[in-house]
């Protein structure tokens, strides 16, 4: 399990744009990792638009962020042009990022009595040298994006 302290787990994904990153290539930069469970919901909307909603303020703070669900990279394409989303979303179908970062986990909630696996909402807020520095386990939607920005401020 993760923790702030600990070496943010380098990984290389696929942007909505189709290319390659990795997060190593943000060292050097204030990194927002945020995962969602899925593009085009209620929650995941709130959130990614609550980040979108205060761009300048992240973009003053020199800050990164990278967003991550399972979903592929035309749903993250239509995501991002729906909502003018300013940032980068990577897709991780094969679950392997949300897998490294303990993101993939029974989702709470119950279909015929069953829970199931997904994506669960987490925040990881890493510095310039790669380390977790803050986690968020439960964001709050509407607001997540001043949340994030405020941890920042506190922790300088």
């Amino acid at each position: 399990m993760l923790q702030s302290g600990n070496q943010a787990p380098d990984f290389i994904g696929t942007t909505s744009e189709g290319k390659k990153i990795r997060l190593s290539d943000f060292i050097g930069k204030k990194v927002v990792l945020y995962f969602y469970p899925m593009d085009n919901t209620i929650g995941c909307t709130t959130e990614a638009c609550s980040i979108r909603d205060q761009w300048a303020a992240f973009e003053a703070a020199d800050i990164a962020v990278i967003g991550v669900s399972v979903d592929s990279v035309k749903s993250h394409q239509k995501f991002i042009a729906k909502y003018n989303l300013p940032f980068i979303l990577v897709s991780d179908p094969a679950k392997e990022i949300v897998d490294t970062y303990d993101s993939w986990r029974p989702g709470g909630k119950y279909l015929y009595a069953k829970s199931w696996l997904g994506v669960k909402r987490m925040t990881f807020l890493i510095d310039e040298s790669g380390a977790i520095i803050k986690i968020f386990h439960a964001p709050k939607n509407s607001v997540h994006g001043k949340e994030i920005l405020d941890a920042f401020a506190e922790l300088q």
